[in-house]
């Protein structure tokens, strides 16, 4: 009997991963999201009226659609809509790791980790401030920055980019964040 018991527990797949607990895998999954939802925020209210990708030399070719202040108007709204959307998502996964943190079930490494995404959620909120106040005092009306990892999505009111301009801006982010220029992404709204 003893010999059978042996056996079977010899048969048993050996679990070689460290197991993983519920609450990391929940932080990760909603951070991921949030990033996600912000970076779509951007892609999909910017619209095609202008991404500029590095390496992309500007034409000089811009076409005015008469329509003169109200694309302003449309254009400040955007900005508005989507600082507070980013603000929003921030605050919410702000709110989620901190009950992590303060939470009693939770074990030291997942309150250490929840922690450390907290300061790194503080650090990409600080920079994208940054930019977004550098970028403005180089002349542009409005501009709205999101850092997601090692990318960063700039998007900035008017047409046109300059070769000049578009070099001002990915040094603004490579000295607030030391994202390379190849991946920053600068749309114009």
């Amino acid at each position: 009997m003893e010999n059978q018991l042996e056996m079977r527990e010899a048969e048993k797949p050996r679990r070689k991963l460290p197991k993983i607990g519920r609450r990391p895998i929940i932080i990760a999954c909603a951070m991921l999201l949030i990033a996600a939802a912000v970076v779509l925020n951007v892609v999909l209210f910017s619209g095609d009226d202008g991404v500029v990708n590095p390496g992309d030399t500007p034409t000089g070719d811009s076409v005015a659609d008469g329509e003169g202040d109200t694309t302003v108007a449309t254009g400040d709204g955007y900005f508005s809509a989507t600082q507070v959307s980013r603000q929003r998502a921030r605050d919410e996964a702000l709110e989620v790791l901190q009950s992590v943190v303060d939470s009693e079930s939770a074990d030291e490494a997942t309150k250490t980790e929840a922690l450390l995404e907290i300061s790194e959620l503080a650090r990409a909120m600080e920079a994208e401030a940054n930019i977004e106040t550098l970028i403005m005092a180089k002349g542009f009306a409005q501009c709205v920055a999101v850092i997601n990892g090692d990318t960063c999505s700039v998007v900035v009111s008017g047409g046109e980019l300059q070769q000049n301009q578009i070099s001002q801006i990915n040094e603004i982010v490579y000295e607030q964040t030391g994202i390379a220029p190849a991946n920053i992404r600068i749309v114009t709204k």
